[in-house]
């Protein structure tokens, strides 16, 4: 059995972070590793409906996310997640809860301007127009990570080369 370990996609809304989250979780199968992907809209709508985009939900949401992805490890599983996060403090209470050994934070760092293009959902015009209020990036603010273990621009590569460039930072830290 491998060392369980959760693997952390932060990063602005459209950046990129579930894509890369579905490429990880198809190129750790075809290695036999099993794992879990928890992505922040299924999450969401699965596990805290109840909640809004207030940061103090926001952390809330981030806490179960933890707590959950906690428990897969402890059964062997790796777990992938994709939430923005938008704060150092959530990101750190999430390392924390699930365990700073196991805990690999991947910023995916990619350019404002690229999200809003690739946003197919409208959400950035919405919120630039005020129809949604508190969106990352627009008027919530995102602080991207002060020392995360790897910086991947989803602009730059594609999602099969960023999750290869995943896999071998995680190879490194802890295969």
């Amino acid at each position: 059995m491998q060392n369980p370990f959760t693997i952390w996609l932060t990063g602005l809304p459209s950046s990129g972070k579930t894509t890369l989250a579905e490429a990880l979780h198809n190129l750790l199968k075809g290695k036999g590793m099993p794992s879990v992907m928890l992505d922040g809209d299924s999450f969401r709508r699965a596990v805290s409906a109840d909640l809004g985009f207030s940061l103090n939900d926001r952390q809330e949401n981030v806490r179960r996310v933890a707590n959950v992805a906690k428990i897969i490890n402890k059964s062997g599983v790796v777990v992938i997640c994709s939430f923005i996060s938008p704060t150092e403090q959530i990101r750190e209470m999430a390392k924390k809860l699930v365990g700073e050994n196991c805990f690999f934070e991947v910023y995916v760092n990619t350019p404002l301007g690229v999200c809003k293009e690739r946003d197919t959902k409208g959400m950035y015009k919405k919120a630039e127009e005020g129809i949604i209020k508190s969106f990352t990036g627009i008027d919530s603010p995102y602080e991207p990570p002060i020392s995360p273990d790897l910086i991947i621009n989803t602009a730059r590569k594609s999602s099969n080369q960023c999750a290869k460039t995943i896999f071998n930072s995680i190879s490194q830290k802890f295969f």
